[in-house]
């Protein structure tokens, strides 16, 4: 807990810095834009989706509750026709971008607190080993930030594309979390 207090600022700078640039992305660059696609039916779909009254969560396109069933005829033909998807429905209402932010940075800290730990546990304080605290930090935060794009491309039908910009999201999160690591290491 001790080396966790030393390395307060690297760990608040890191998560500064992986906000700071994921802003970038989203609102300057804008490079995921294309990622997201409205349908060309939107109002119909959204009075098909709304008349079903779902919870929010996530929902299958086709659903089949068990295995066995997705082998059977009538599941094959439902695949056949389409659509196939994986929908996730929010609560109605406006997006609460403050509380979004708010956790996105939170999530932040606590990559850069884990990866602190790590680092700290895996090397000590010493200055010498800045570098391989830096490296350790920029690898902890790429897994972090970016393997579990990858799931939603196997299983969730994500397009490899946008889950590539995720990577790349990803690994400049690393750089500036180790850039911070290496500068501020004890």
């Amino acid at each position: 807990m001790t080396a966790l207090l030393t390395l307060w600022l690297p760990i608040l700078l890191s998560a500064v810095v992986v906000f700071v640039i994921s802003s970038l992305i989203h609102m300057v660059i804008k490079w995921h834009a294309p990622d997201y696609r409205g349908f060309a039916n939107e109002d119909a779909v959204r009075d098909a989706i709304r008349a079903g009254n779902p919870a929010p969560g996530r929902y299958v396109v086709p659903y089949c509750a068990d295995m066995k069933e997705m082998g059977g005829e009538a599941m094959l033909k439902k695949y056949r026709e389409g659509p196939v998807g994986h929908i996730v429905l929010a609560p109605a209402g406006a997006p609460n971008m403050g509380k979004h932010l708010g956790l996105w940075f939170l999530w932040s800290l606590a990559i850069a607190a884990v990866a602190a730990f790590l680092a700290t546990r895996l090397l000590g304080l010493d200055h010498s080993h800045a570098r391989a605290a830096a490296k350790l930090v920029g690898a902890v935060t790429f897994i972090a930030h970016g393997f579990g794009t990858m799931q939603e491309s196997i299983w969730m039908a994500r397009p490899c594309s946008s889950s590539a910009k995720y990577l790349l999201d990803a690994a400049l999160y690393a750089v500036g979390s180790g850039c911070v690591f290496l500068w501020l290491w004890p």
